[in-house]
């Protein structure tokens, strides 16, 4: 590992304890519905290991518990996750080209909302060390906060299990309001956000479709008119940077 590496893995790391602690305290309430669907805390753990996602796993363990069957169970988790393909789509133009594929497939493995927050704020290309460092801390905040809530099981107060809920909404804050701040068209976009997923939760036009199709329909409508209306050169912006760094020596 280079120093650049080293560097990016730390600032990863950094950046995604808070996520880890939220992963965990959130982690609590799936622990208990993994519970109630009859699996032990070992699988618990190695569930949330392997499915890095609230909903998906949410999803998986109510059918468990409704005795589907395994292909009911893969097609309901793959539909609830889609989203992940456009934040996958979105990190790929953020890395590097010519980023071996073994980055792009580790990078993957745990694209999560919180993690790809961070991801994609990072200034110019994403250094695939930041991302592992990110990684390192928030499976294991998932998973054992999963492991854990199955050990608990209901003997924790509802209302302190909710509040322990509240600490995701604090770190999607502070993802959004800091770069917000300095961009008004990132500002623009996350308020056009927030009033158009009123909307599609308000109008009966919408009510046949899941939360999940919700979220990927507004995000590829306002990702799009993002893109067309405010389009982002990162090429020219690293070719600017480096000859910057040429001046300068």
């Amino acid at each position: 590992m280079t120093s650049e590496n080293k560097i990016c893995f730390q600032h990863g790391v950094r950046d995604g304890c808070p996520i880890a602690l939220g992963y965990f305290a959130v982690a609590f309430t799936l622990g208990i519905a993994a519970r109630n669907a009859g699996l032990s805390a070992l699988q618990a753990l190695i569930a949330s290991a392997l499915n890095n996602a609230s909903a998906g796993e949410y999803a998986g363990f109510a059918l468990i518990a409704a005795g589907s069957t395994y292909l009911e169970t893969a097609v309901m988790t793959l539909v609830v996750n889609a989203r992940y393909l456009l934040m996958s789509c979105a990190l790929s133009q953020k890395m590097k080209p010519g980023t071996p594929l073994r980055h792009r497939m580790l990078i993957a493995y745990d694209v999560t909302d919180e993690i790809f927050g961070i991801c994609v704020a990072q200034p110019g290309y994403l250094n695939p060390w930041y991302a592992y460092g990110a990684i390192a801390v928030a499976i294991p905040g998932w998973a054992l906060g999963t492991y854990f809530g199955v050990i608990m099981g209901n003997v924790l107060p509802t209302r302190i299990v909710s509040a322990l809920s509240v600490g995701l909404y604090g770190m999607f804050l502070a993802i959004i309001i800091p770069p917000a701040r300095k961009n008004r068209v990132i500002a623009g976009v996350v308020a056009a956000g927030f009033a158009a997923s009123y909307l599609v939760n308000r109008l009966p036009l919408f009510d046949g479709l899941s939360t999940g199709v919700k979220t990927i329909i507004l995000t590829i409508v306002l990702a799009l008119m993002a893109a067309v209306l405010f389009p982002t050169d990162i090429v020219n912006t690293e070719e600017k940077k480096e000859e910057e760094k040429r001046n300068g020596a």
